[in-house]
């Protein structure tokens, strides 16, 4: 089911975007800088760098956004947390940023400052929600500014009705697109997309695609964050524990086959959390038939490929 230029030029009208983390050490900054340098000759719409709740990696992150904003000729977001800060806390940090040239938000409420599963509490001086810190992005500038979606919701929200209402006040203050959170069973998407549209709601609603680093960590995770894991993936990897080149394989057809439905549904933009590594999201975009831009130059990167 790889997209070709043999079914109506489809790779061309597919558009993606990445995410990466800031790194925590210099290994981890080696990894990050080399996949960067793999990953931008893939000419991404734009690539999006993560902040921890409460701040807790702003100066990583903002070290990282200034180094793509100067070196490379990414389009960057970077992410934004109001959680335990207070307003003008947060407009510090939105100052800085600009001042670097950034001009695209992806802003989110956070995770507690306990963790996942732990109670959230607002900061007494600070932005309640995702929805309040939009408004507070829209009146500090012209910002492109992207929020979050949960097909499966939130996990903290009461249920689906408020999940998808707490997105169209995001909208309703000024959000232009939201990125999901990884899923792996496409009619969930397709039926999250129908409720969603049914609120008023027209902004692109972008998936997040998540290739299979490891099954295992990603259940773990998955069971913090409200995401399903399809039985089918236990049968997609079962015997590869001790195969990292076979499971790597799959990993990256189960990711291109899940592309490759959501466009015959209609989707054309993606957003793939990189976890600071190259070579599985090479291998998705390869299965999908589409081709680096490496050998012309990188004077295309941040339109389409």
């Amino acid at each position: 089911m790889a997209i070709d230029d043999r079914n109506g030029k489809t790779a061309e009208r597919l558009r993606y975007s990445f995410e990466f983390f800031p790194p925590k050490s210099e290994d981890m900054a080696d990894q990050l800088w080399k996949t960067v340098d793999e990953l931008a000759d893939w000419a991404p719409d734009f690539v999006s760098v993560t902040y921890g709740a409460g701040g807790t990696t702003r100066e990583p992150t903002l070290s990282t956004v200034r180094r793509l904003i100067a070196e490379t000729p990414l389009r960057t977001a970077a992410h934004l947390t109001c959680v335990g800060a207070t307003k003008e806390e947060v407009h510090q940090v939105v100052e800085q940023f600009r001042a670097v040239g950034v001009k695209h938000f992806v802003a989110l409420r956070g995770d507690p400052q306990g963790g996942m599963g732990t109670p959230y509490q607002p900061h007494p001086g600070g932005y309640a929600n995702a929805a309040e810190l939009v408004a507070g992005l829209r009146e500090l500038g012209d910002f492109e500014i992207s929020v979050s979606a949960y097909p499966e919701k939130h996990p903290e929200s009461a249920d689906e009705a408020s999940d998808i209402e707490m997105l169209k006040r995001k909208v309703d203050n000024g959000a232009c697109r939201a990125l999901t959170q990884f899923f792996f069973d496409n009619d969930i998407f397709e039926r999250y997309l129908e409720r969603v549209r049914a609120a008023g709601i027209s902004i692109p609603i972008v998936p997040g695609i998540m290739p299979i680093q490891n099954l295992t960590q990603l259940k773990r995770f998955a069971s913090m964050c409200g995401a399903s894991i399809p039985a089918f993936l236990d049968e997609r990897f079962a015997g590869l524990d001790d195969q990292p080149q076979a499971r790597a394989a799959v990993a990256a057809e189960v990711a291109a086959e899940q592309i490759d439905d959501l466009v015959r549904r209609g989707v054309s933009d993606f957003h793939l959390y990189t976890m600071n590594r190259s070579a599985l999201v090479t291998a998705t975009l390869g299965n999908l038939g589409l081709r680096p831009l490496a050998g012309r130059g990188r004077e295309g990167a941040g339109a389409a490929a």
